[in-house]
Parts: C-alpha cells; structure tokens; sequence
C-alpha cells in the first residue's frame, strides 16, 4: 500500500474545510478531523519520548510500532465506516491485541498502586503521561464521532493505559502518589 506525496500545499483547505479518505468534504473542526489531528499530535509527542536519553531499546521498538499504528488509527478515522470502502485500511483487533499484551507484561513487573499516580518523575515517564492525556482526548474525540471503526476507539482506550504503564516503569517504581486533600488545613500537614 503506497502513499505518494508529490506535493505538500495544496490550497484545499484555505476556506476551512478538507476531504477526508472517502473523499467527502468537512469542515476542519469536525469529530473526525479532531480525531485524527489529536492522533497526529499524540504520535509528535510519542516522537518526543522517542528523542529522549536513555530509553530502553525495547520500549523504543514498541513507540515505533505504536507510531505506525497510530498512522493507521488515522487512515481508519478518516474514513467512514458506512462508506462501504472494504478496500480502506482499517484496525483489526490484533493491534489491539498487541496493546493488551504489552500492558500485562509490563505491569507484572510493577508495585500494585495504593492511590492515583502524580504525573512526572523521569523526563520520560513525564513524557509517557503527557502522551497518555492526548491519548485520551484522541479516544473522547473518536467516541464523538458517528460512523467511526469501533475498534479505532477499542485501540485508543488500551494505548493510553498502556502510555500510563509505560511511565509507570520508566519511573522504576519512584512515583508521587496522589494524597487526598494533602494540602487541606484540616489535612494535619
């Protein structure tokens, strides 16, 4: 399956509006588009974590998967799924799949929580949480939209809790956990 990218500009979408896979016009702040812009900033900032030292070659490979998924999570949300299209890309529920198993692997190797996690930590495990929040709005986007693949919102749901495992692990088990009304004066602090 080639894409061809002769040219970058194309003046399409100068009034607001752009096409989306089957070819239908939108405007640039429908569900759809905010579906898969929010899939496209999520996959800059996997970039990110990507750029950071000291990443274990295992996780890379996996962020790199998870990228190319991502493009694919796009080309799904960009089409309809009543347009009838067979020949469009779609998710299968394997990439899902492979999601799930990562997240078991991984959260064996870690402390049961005792409370809510405070994002931070490692600059890549602060990285990982500010991924898993954009996760989030891709997957509260992609449930706005009628006609969207269900697994697109199936796959969305399970990377954000695997971004969240994933700082987890990068933060070796040195995390903030959330101290309910910590700060309160009646707190006792």
């Amino acid at each position: 399956m080639a894409v061809n990218l002769t040219r970058i500009y194309t003046r399409l979408g100068d009034e607001g509006e752009t096409h989306l896979g089957d070819m239908s016009r939108v405007t640039k702040t429908h569900p759809r588009i905010e579906t898969y812009g929010t899939v496209d900033e999520l996959n800059s900032q996997i970039g990110v974590v990507l750029a950071s030292e000291g990443l274990a070659e295992n996780l890379a490979e996996w962020l790199r998967q998870i990228q190319n998924d991502l493009f694919d999570v796009g080309a799904d949300a960009a089409v309809p799924e009543e347009s009838g299209d067979r020949s469009r890309l779609r998710l299968v529920p394997e990439q899902t799949t492979w999601l799930e198993q990562r997240c078991d692997e991984v959260n064996a190797s870690l402390e049961p929580l005792t409370s809510f996690v405070l994002p931070g930590g490692t600059p890549v495990a602060a990285q990982l949480h500010v991924c898993r929040t954009i996760c989030r709005r891709a997957e509260r986007h992609a449930v706005a939209c009628e006609g969207i693949s269900p697994e697109v919102v199936r796959y969305l749901n399970r990377l954000s809790d695997l971004l969240f495992i994933l700082a987890r692990s990068a933060n070796n088990g040195d995390e903030t956990l959330w101290q309910p009304g910590l700060s309160r004066p009646d707190s006792g602090k």
